[in-house]
């Protein structure tokens, strides 16, 4: 197997993923490291090649990292055709020893493509990192879980996820959205495909410090989805009507979100207004701020109830996140709302990347 990273200006945390792939617990003989760095100004290149990866250098330019993965592949089979399958990570991550010997283990019971776990580098770090953590163990079990119990396609969650080469010898690997990972899955759900789900494979993630980073971030994500419904909606729906496949419309709802979410958001307001004018016409405004209320002390305390109960069942403890997250998770999704109507409105063009600097070894994470 092969692990592949896509890099751009990450010397300052690059180091920390290669020294980890380097102490997995499957044969090292048997394990290939690959750096594409693209677009850098630093020296990730030189750091990656003293961690000793080796380095794939771009030949055409890269606006993504579905560019530069879809590079990578096209090299890989012409110059080095060796590989049973690919991992690939974000050059922030850092990996448990057992991720490729359980990725091993899936691609032995016959899965193809498979999402490992998505953990947290750094889950105590601010409000907002510890709001994301806590919204990836969300996807982690409430999404990836559930999809797998029901028999159905987990999601790429971009980083952390194996790809075996019989698919991407027969399909490609081209994506053309914001968000490489949505796109590919989309793809191999309409060519019949299922994304397995390996929780014991997990990857620690760095999650962004600050609102103004996530939410540059989080426009990306819902941009891409956006183009994958766009692009991909007719080919989903085709599958469900003539093949009745299950899968196919699953992903359907799942591009589908931006756009509930904006249409719920109308609804809301216009609700708010209708109400307004039943409440001027029979005077009884102060049940009705009452009830508004009720209502907004009741969400905040449910969406703290439902964090604390996510920590639980993902086997963490309160100390693990910063403790203003807990608090504040409402907020951050509730933020989802103008996120998704701006992307409709002006979406965003290019990828923009994020800076990562939590310089963390994977022994500070797991003893």
């Amino acid at each position: 197997m092969a692990a592949v990273i896509a890099a751009r200006n990450e010397a300052g945390v690059i180091g920390n993923l290669i020294e980890s792939l380097h102490q997995q617990d499957y044969p090292e003989e048997l394990m290939d490291i690959y750096v594409i760095p693209n677009n850098c100004t630093d020296n990730t290149k030189e750091v990656a090649s003293a961690h000793g990866a080796k380095i794939m250098t771009c030949t055409g330019e890269v606006k993504s990292k579905g560019t530069a993965l879809s590079q990578f592949f096209d090299y890989i089979f012409s110059e080095n055709d060796v590989y049973d399958a690919f991992c690939i990570f974000d050059a922030d991550n850092v990996v448990d020893k057992h991720f490729f010997s359980s990725m091993n283990s899936v691609i032995e019971s016959g899965e193809k493509i498979a999402q490992g776990y998505r953990d947290s580098k750094n889950p105590n770090d601010s409000w907002i990192s510890g709001c994301q953590s806590v919204f990836y163990w969300t996807l982690n079990r409430f999404l990836n879980l559930a999809r797998n119990k029901l028999g159905l396609s987990a999601a790429l969650n971009g980083t952390g996820f194996m790809m075996h080469a019989d698919v991407l010898k027969k399909e490609g690997f081209k994506t053309f959205s914001l968000t490489e990972d949505i796109e590919f899955t989309t793809q191999c759900v309409i060519k019949g495909y299922r994304v397995a789900w390996a929780p014991d494979a997990i990857t620690f993630d760095e999650h962004p410090l600050t609102f103004e980073q996530s939410w540059s971030q989080r426009k990306r994500w819902s941009t891409g989805t956006i183009q994958c419904f766009e692009r991909y909606s007719p080919q989903l729906r085709d599958r469900v009507i003539k093949d009745k496949n299950r899968c196919s419309f699953d992903m359907i709802m799942y591009l589908i979100s931006p756009f509930m979410q904006v249409l719920t958001c109308i609804y809301t307001i216009c609700s708010f207004i209708i109400l307004g004018m039943l409440f001027i016409t029979t005077g009884i405004w102060s049940n009705a701020l009452t009830i508004a209320i009720l209502i907004a002390v009741g969400g905040v305390a449910f969406s703290v109830i439902f964090t604390v109960m996510v920590l639980w069942l993902e086997g963490k403890k309160i100390s693990d996140v910063n403790n203003i997250s807990i608090f504040s998770f409402w907020f951050y999704l509730m933020s989802w709302i103008p996120i998704n109507i701006l992307c409709f409105l002006k979406p965003i063009e290019i990828w923009e990347p994020i800076e990562h600097t939590q310089n963390i070894k994977i022994s500070q994470l797991v003893k």
